[in-house]
């Protein structure tokens, strides 16, 4: 199931970026995730779309400390807003991806009980 991956790889990302900040409980946690995908649930899609929208507003923390840090340094800053920028959106378009049919076929999101 490919529609996955985009997910899979927004967490790996988002443990890399934890494990660059010595954040070892975020790394195990996002490694935790990537298996909880295996299960069929509706709770673990809407976990995953809350943690990969909690990702998306981390990376737009880390971009705006980041740019304030470089733009008062004088350092350049373009190219790496645009790379966290991307990263963001493609970390919520991630979020979005449990809203396709596919997806809540997989996860059970498609019925109508509670």
């Amino acid at each position: 199931m490919l529609i996955i991956v985009p997910v899979v790889l927004c967490l790996v990302v988002l443990g890399a970026h934890f494990l660059r900040y010595g954040n070892w409980i975020g790394v195990l946690g996002s490694l935790l995730l990537i298996a909880l995908l295996t299960v069929r649930r509706r709770w673990v899609a809407r976990l995953m779309q809350l943690v990969l929208i909690l990702g998306t507003l981390e990376w737009v923390r880390t971009l705006h400390e980041l740019v304030q840090v470089r733009a008062a340094t004088g350092q350049p800053f373009t190219r790496m807003a645009v790379i966290l920028g991307v990263v963001a959106a493609v970390t919520f378009c991630s979020a979005l991806l449990f809203q396709s049919p596919t997806m809540k076929r997989r996860y059970g999101l498609d019925r109508r009980d509670p």
